[in-house]
């Protein structure tokens, strides 16, 4: 017997799989194709906004996205630098060959785990727990719980025009009979859809008439204690293109040729990352769309569209191809294609992503209507330790929406449920000052090593990190510039206007163009790498608005703590409105907080509930 099997092999199954058997659990990870472990069907990079955060928060938490997105990079950006730090975020392009083979040396490597490339059947249940798994073979394997991270190839098609093939990502077989058990089980399923752009030939690309994207002339880690470096001067180039007037007369000429306008389609499609032709239909008054062109690893010639992803025909892709400024003679190496599978509704989940509906079953990754291989590996690694600390009998671990993005990616999912592919946006996160690139370590790591999974050497350079910052802003307050000419010589070499009245150094770094970066100018013997001086700068530059942020979340936080017992009877409460009932009986909130965000319960409902509870405790 097993601890935990892990379904499927993508991101969120790789993190859920390493959670489970570091947190010393027999652990065995179920994928139709090893070669495939972490894959990168569609884009072929890590973070972004929003998304480069979750990669910072699986690293403090103790996952290895970070890791093994540091080791294969071929290009790093940060994001939105000029901006203010809520919005900023690293992306990786990364070498998609090189990361899913890291990703299965490193699975291969941690004890506790056994890799086997089979495909499931079906879940073996027995009176609402589950009991293991079935194989297409017939023979059954045991296990205390079952995580299911199946991707998009739950009954998956892929769609291309007018065809529809039964089929998963990279020509893999789907998953056909999970589906049905699911149904019988009492999960509601949804079909949603997503897709893919084609791969064009870098050889056929005339690079003279796009616009270079290099990465940034600075070491940039998703990790917060790197393992690897790499040259500056050897990162990939992406390029920037825009589509024509000549490309969107072919798409609208075409339009009922696409699976998308021909009726083929059954799911719902992603609203923030929609197909050409999709975004040409719901915003007509475009005049062009940005295509960039991304290397999708060193050891081929394949060259990605983002921007392009579409379901026309193959002849129709080859003209669109072409119409775009710089592939006039572009080769397609692979074309696109639409694919749609099943998803769970995700409100059929508590926030530890057990199911409701069977004991023991955890559901991570696009099996939970999310998209992105970041939301996925979160969800994965949250599973993973959920299950492990069920195990256990211990209490669970549920992140509040303060405390990571992974908390609010979570809690949409199952307070508010999807109607179409989640995307993780900075947009969502009422908290995101709070949750910002710079300090995934302080908001987590300290979680991360109690549950088992941060490494010592990982947790004892974020004390030390933190102590260097504290330092530094203790000293930026005891040294007080008095205006005078010596000083002002100073002030002046920063450059910034001189003082005028006595301020200390801490007041003097609140000014725009002042970073704590001139510590040394005062200080001589007082200098830090860059990371301490960017958190200096952000928590003294913005200490205002984050202390209203943290007020702000403290109050809302208050609901967090008022638990609500399982077996409460809603149709009790006379004054809820019906749909409130409805709404709370299929969700079944944590708390009264959770409550509060489902849509449909109003505030009048959340103050039934609140005095039915308080009368409950007082009897």
């Amino acid at each position: 017997m097993f601890d935990c099997i892990v379904i499927g092999g993508g991101h969120a199954g790789s993190e859920a799989a390493l959670a489970t058997a570091k947190l010393h659990k027999k652990t065995l990870l179920v994928t139709g194709n090893l070669e495939l472990i972490a894959s990168m069907p569609c884009n072929p990079s890590v973070g972004g906004p929003a998304k480069g955060i979750v990669v910072r928060e699986i690293d403090a938490l103790g996952g290895v996205m970070a890791d093994i997105a540091d080791a294969t990079q071929i290009q790093m950006r940060l994001l939105n630098h000029s901006k203010g730090p809520a919005v900023r975020a690293l992306r990786a392009q990364s070498d998609k060959l090189a990361y899913s083979k890291l990703m299965l040396d490193t699975l291969k490597a941690q004890a506790n785990l056994t890799l086997k490339e089979a495909y499931v059947k079906s879940l073996q249940i027995d009176n609402g727990v589950v009991r293991g798994i079935v194989l297409e073979d017939g023979s059954k394997i045991t296990a205390k719980t079952v995580i299911l991270t199946t991707g998009t190839y739950l009954k998956s098609k892929v769609l291309i025009g007018d065809k529809a093939i039964d089929q998963g990502p990279d020509k893999q077989p789907p998953a056909k009979h999970l589906s049905g058990q699911l149904r019988d089980l009492g999960f509601d399923l949804k079909r949603l859809k997503t897709g893919t752009p084609p791969r064009i030939k870098r050889s056929s690309i005339d690079f003279s008439v796009t616009e270079p994207q290099p990465g940034d002339n600075a070491h940039r880690y998703f990790s917060h204690l790197p393992k690897t470096d790499y040259d500056l001067s050897k990162q990939a180039v992406c390029y920037l293109t825009h589509t024509t007037a000549s490309t969107h007369q072919i798409i609208f000429d075409n339009l009922d040729r696409s699976s998308m306008y021909s009726g083929v389609i059954e799911g719902v499609g992603p609203r923030y990352c929609p197909s050409i032709e999709d975004k040409l239909v719901r915003f007509k008054d475009k005049p062009r769309h940005q295509i960039f062109l991304e290397p999708e690893t060193l050891g081929t010639d394949d060259i990605y569209m983002q921007g392009f992803s579409t379901s026309m025909p193959e002849d129709v892709q080859i003209k669109m191809v072409r119409s775009v400024k710089g592939l006039e003679n572009a080769e397609i190496s692979k074309y696109a294609y639409a694919i749609e599978y099943d998803a769970i509704d995700p409100r059929q989940l508590w926030p530890t992503l057990e199911t409701k509906h069977v004991r023991g079953l955890f559901s991570a990754g696009q099996i939970n209507g999310t998209s992105g291989y970041e939301e996925a590996a979160s969800q994965g690694l949250m599973a993973g330790i959920n299950a492990s600390r069920h195990i256990d009998g211990l209490s669970p671990i549920i992140l509040k929406r303060d405390e990571a993005y992974i908390g609010v990616l979570i809690d949409d999912l199952v307070t508010k449920g999807v109607e179409d592919p989640y995307r993780l946006l900075t947009s969502r996160a009422e908290h995101r000052l709070l949750l910002r690139h710079d300090n995934a370590d302080v908001r987590l790591m300290k979680l991360g090593h109690e549950v088992g999974l941060l490494a010592q050497d990982k947790y004892s350079q974020s004390i030390k990190r933190r102590k260097y910052v504290d330092q530094v802003k203790t000293k930026l307050e005891s040294i007080v510039l008095t205006p005078n000419k010596v000083t002002n010589a100073l002030v002046a070499s920063i450059p910034t206007a001189p003082i005028k009245d006595k301020t200390t150094l801490a007041q003097l770094i609140k000014r725009p163009d002042v970073s704590s970066r001139v510590l040394p100018l005062f200080e001589k013997d007082m200098s830090v790498v860059d990371e301490v001086y960017e958190q200096v700068d952000i928590e003294i530059q913005y200490e205002g608005y984050i202390e209203k942020a943290r007020v702000k979340a403290d109050k809302l936080n208050r609901l967090e703590h008022v638990a609500i017992p399982d077996d409460i009877e809603y149709d009790a409460m006379h004054n809820l409105a019906n749909e409130a009932k409805e709404k709370l009986k299929k969700i079944r909130p944590m708390t009264v907080g959770q409550a509060a965000r489902i849509s449909g319960v109003n505030p009048s409902d959340i103050a039934v509930l609140s005095v039915h509870l308080k009368r409950r405790t007082s009897q």
